[in-house]
């Protein structure tokens, strides 16, 4: 019985021993992770389709004081490279691993069904927000994202590939368009709700400007009520990407500055980048290639709408630049000797030449429609970009530009990065190769965090990125034995130690490319003597050419760039989409704003669109069905009572179909139809009332929406058409819409 007892009362200490481990594990579950000791604010701006010499500070004209405020008080890189593309860059940027390993080896709106190019986020390259809010931090993206497939871009979901499922704490921006109207923007979120523009009386909106308030907010959110804890923002402004919004005052600022031409204008930046110590002085001055043509051959027209083209963008340029110094100086302001780094990356690959040689307006071929709108310009009318010969000078004194990953036109941008009393060389210019995945190793190391072996039970791919924190001691820092693989759209290099092999293969803006990735030629250049890839010494050298073409066939073999493959827009890659299989589509009010590829592509078939209505006494007014925004789409709509159908080619061509009668006050069956001819794009759409046709018209083509979304009941992003203005909301009740494909 003694025994018996003892071995009762022992057994009864175990448990409490044992309860007592669990309650402590459990307190230490609740507490509050702990930044390291000393862990900085961290601030990422990554500006979008920036070349290399844009910015006055590396040679070029757009004045950017905020860019010169962080290089003069911290460092200025020129060295320092992206993968030659968007989606890919932000990828590698977040992930501090190669953009094919990740999933993005094109943009996610050009995903194919390869492990390297399906746009799908892989588990095992974890992004380092998610590591930095383990680690304590607080976390938030805003701006341009661009890294989730497009098929989960909607309302509905999935969320675990948005910024908020990739650990960021808050999100405010733009999901998955290359590039928004920053006038009136069609696809907003706040986290994974879809917003619209708060519009301020008195104020003009521009979406930059609210990227930046918000950023702001959300800092001084975090002061106020977090100020021990430590914060990751991340903010990609999406400007300068196309199309070139920016108001006319700045546009004004940069009259004139453009009239002697690219030609001239590359030469001078050339000589401002030596006086600057951007490019050695042993540098050479890249020729212009054939396929651009020279200045003084264009006639005066073509010179009017192309400096015209340049003005805008600077412009567009340089206030972009404006409004990211507001968020500088509002966190110096609020706390002078914040311990904040910050790093401004000025493009996210080289600048933009995808619209060929005359530019781009309203899918409008040629400079003549421009020069028709030229003061129209960088206005909320048009989706304008410039010609791909201002690319060209934006890369000075490089080759090439956006998507050649071959050629350093296409990789190398800015970078500025301080960190007020932790640089020992303020000012001082970084020579040293860097890309753009070492930015996130750099983070974690100076957040005294790390990439943990295995996150959420998923064994991690380690960084691919090298941390450059030793430049921050001393800029003359040299990396050990460093390769790194390029490719973009089949155009490919391999850098190592001070060597580049490179192989384009297409122009960016001449298309159909090449189909043929083996046969093309292969370069190589000596950068330790030839910073700008000007002389090709492959013949001097066939044993390293062939080594280091070996040695990227091991890197694309080990990062999934195989297979190599063209991209063709248009082109049904069997991906899946927001309306999959679907035919029919049905929405039922309230429905609020929906991404426009909700929907099939309505312009590529035949469709109806139904709608079951109670028209009020007094007539019907307001939408029914909104597709699209005022640079392209088509709305279907009552006014003063009558059904009206109308048609928006890409801002230019507008068509109308009303109604001959008013429709009744009392419950209704309305339907329009659109059946497209066998070949062509052309078609004839109807207009029925209880299944009575009432009116046809032919459409020479169908709108399809640019930059726009969908409405059912009310219109958003902007109107259609001028003879109504946003929400135009259905004044009946609208008791069921349904589409439906044939």
């Amino acid at each position: 019985m003694g025994k018996s007892w003892k071995r009762g009362v022992a057994g009864v200490a175990i448990c409490m021993v044992a309860l007592a481990a669990v309650f402590q594990a459990a307190a230490e579950t609740w507490r509050p992770v702990q930044a390291a000791d000393g862990a900085p604010n961290i601030i990422v701006v990554l500006l979008d389709d920036v070349g290399f010499s844009d910015p006055a500070g590396y040679g070029g004209v757009a004045e950017m004081p905020g860019f010169d405020r962080v290089a003069d008080t911290g460092l200025r890189f020129t060295n320092f490279n992206t993968t030659g593309m968007c989606s890919p860059t932000r990828a590698s940027l977040l992930s501090g691993r190669n953009h094919h390993a990740v999933g993005f080896g094109r943009v996610a709106d050009w995903a194919t069904d390869t492990p390297g190019y399906d746009a799908v986020w892989k588990p095992d390259s974890a992004p380092i927000a998610r590591v930095l809010a383990d680690a304590g931090y607080s976390t938030a993206a805003i701006g341009k994202w661009h890294n989730t497939p497009e098929w989960e871009v909607s309302p509905a979901g999935p969320f675990d590939r948005w910024p908020t499922g990739l650990g960021f704490d808050y999100f405010y921006g733009i999901m998955n368009h290359g590039g928004d109207n920053h006038w009136e923007p069609a696809s907003l979120y706040r986290n994974t709700t879809p917003v619209e523009p708060v519009r301020v009386a008195g104020r003009e909106y521009h979406l930059t400007g609210d990227f930046v308030d918000d950023a702001i907010a959300w800092v001084g959110t975090h002061r106020s009520v977090a100020p021990q804890k430590p914060y990751f923002l991340y903010l990609a402004t999406g400007a300068v990407h196309a199309p070139h919004h920016v108001p006319q005052e700045w546009i004004a600022k940069y009259r004139g500055r453009f009239d002697q031409g690219w030609d001239q204008l590359r030469e001078e930046i050339f000589a401002r980048q030596k006086s600057l110590g951007i490019v050695p002085a042993s540098a050479q001055l890249t020729p212009r290639p054939d396929e651009i043509p020279a200045w003084k051959s264009l006639n005066a027209e073509q010179r009017k709408v192309f400096a015209r083209q340049m003005e805008v963008f600077t412009a567009y340029l340089a206030h972009t630049d404006h409004e990211v110094q507001r968020l500088l100086e509002a966190v110096s302001a609020h706390d002078p000797a914040s311990n904040t780094l910050v790093f401004y990356i000025a493009g996210d690959n080289g600048a933009s030449g995808m619209e060929g040689i005359h530019g781009y307006m309203d899918a409008a071929g040629g400079y003549a429609p421009q020069l028709e709108h030229l003061d129209e310009l960088g206005g909320p009318l048009h989706f304008n970009d410039y010609s791909s010969a201002w690319a060209w000078v934006g890369s000075t004194p490089f080759q090439w530009m956006k998507q050649v990953a071959s050629h350093f036109g296409g990789l190398r941008v800015a970078m500025a990065v301080s960190w007020p009393g932790k640089l020992q060389q303020p000012g001082a210019i970084v020579e040293r190769f860097a890309h753009v995945d070492d930015v996130a190793a750099t983070i974690l190391d100076v957040a005294g965090a790390s990439m943990p072996d295995v996150l959420a039970g998923v064994a991690q791919r380690p960084l691919d990125g090298k941390s450059f924190r030793d430049v921050f001691a001393n800029t003359d820092a040299q990396a050990d034995g460093r390769v790194q693989y390029f490719e973009m759209l089949g155009n490919r290099a391999l850098y190592q130690d001070g060597w580049i092999a490179s192989a384009r293969h297409m122009t960016p803006w001449i298309k159909p490319y090449p189909e043929d990735f083996e046969n093309g030629p292969w370069e190589l250049y000596n950068l330790e003597e030839d910073f700008s890839q000007s002389r090709n010494v492959a013949a001097e050298h066939p044993e390293r050419l062939q080594a280091m073409k070996q040695r990227f066939d091991l890197e694309a073999r080990r990062n999934n760039v195989y297979p190599l493959a063209n991209y063709v827009e248009g082109r049904d890659y069997g991906m899946p989409t927001v309306a999959g299989d679907r035919k029919v589509f049905e929405f039922t009010p309230a429905v609020g704003r929906l991404p426009s590829k909700t929907l099939p592509r309505l312009a590529r078939s035949s469709f109806s669109v139904e709608a079951r209505v109670q028209v009020p006494d007094g007539g019907g007014e307001g939408m029914l069905m909104a597709y699209g925004s005022r640079l392209g789409g088509f709305a279907w709509y009552l006014r003063n009572g009558r059904m009206v159908f109308s048609s928006n080619v890409n801002g230019r061509t507008r068509v109308e179909l009303v109604s001959p009668a008013a429709v009744p006050a009392r419950a209704a069956s309305l339907r329009m139809s659109f059946k497209r001819d066998a070949e062509g794009q052309a078609g004839t759409v109807a207009l029925y009332m209880d299944e009575r046709k009432v009116a046809e018209r032919r459409l020479d083509r169908l709108g399809s929406p640019v930059l726009g979304s969908l409405g059912i009941g009310q219109a958003f992003t902007s109107p259609i058409d001028s003879s109504y203005q946003l929400p135009n909301a259905f004044n009946g009740t609208l008791e069921r819409l349904r589409v439906v494909m044939e």
